[in-house]
């Protein structure tokens, strides 16, 4: 068995407060990959960046002083580009997700996890480092044209580090 898992493609890192004009391209992208991957009968999972109204609060706020996935809000919503059906999505408060391992551990007879998504340095990369050691004799890749990040160079830094790492990119 196959699963597609499509990291964060929410509206604030699309095109609200963290968007990319690279980001925006991949959206026609993912949407083709996820309706493939449905074709052919693979399971499809989304994780959903999610914070709350004290934000600027956390860790992260701090180191990230700009306001996004405010639950409940716009950009907090997956894009509506993208065909989530009745997929089960992960909110997941950090960059990767550990409950999202955890229950990806459970699934009988995966063979592949295949990623795309935002951003490619922060939660793309996170999730799959998560799930490769989670999981080290499944296969763990990541689809780099269905994915970008804050500039093209750290979207290709992320990249290296991951082929290190012996995730497949393709």
């Amino acid at each position: 068995m196959k699963l597609l898992i499509v990291i964060d493609m929410q509206n604030d890192f699309i095109d609200g407060a963290l968007g990319t004009k690279e980001a925006v391209a991949i959206v026609p992208e993912v949407a083709k990959k996820i309706e493939q991957a449905r074709a052919a009968g693979e399971m499809v999972v989304f994780t959903r960046d999610t914070h709350q109204l004290n934000y600027l609060e956390t860790q992260e706020g701090k180191n990230l002083p700009v306001v996004h996935c405010v639950e409940g809000s716009n950009g907090w919503q997956i894009s509506s580009a993208l065909n989530v059906g009745d997929s089960r999505i992960f909110d997941k408060p950090s960059f990767g997700s550990m409950a999202l391992a955890d229950y990806v551990a459970t699934l009988d007879g995966l063979e592949e996890i295949e990623l795309v998504g935002l951003c490619t340095g922060i939660c793309v990369i996170s999730n799959a480092f998560i799930l490769k050691a989670k999981l080290p004799e499944v296969k763990i890749s990541v689809d780099s044209s269905c994915c970008a990040c804050v500039t093209p160079q750290s979207h290709e830094t992320a990249l290296s580090a991951m082929k290190l790492c012996q995730i497949n990119v393709k």
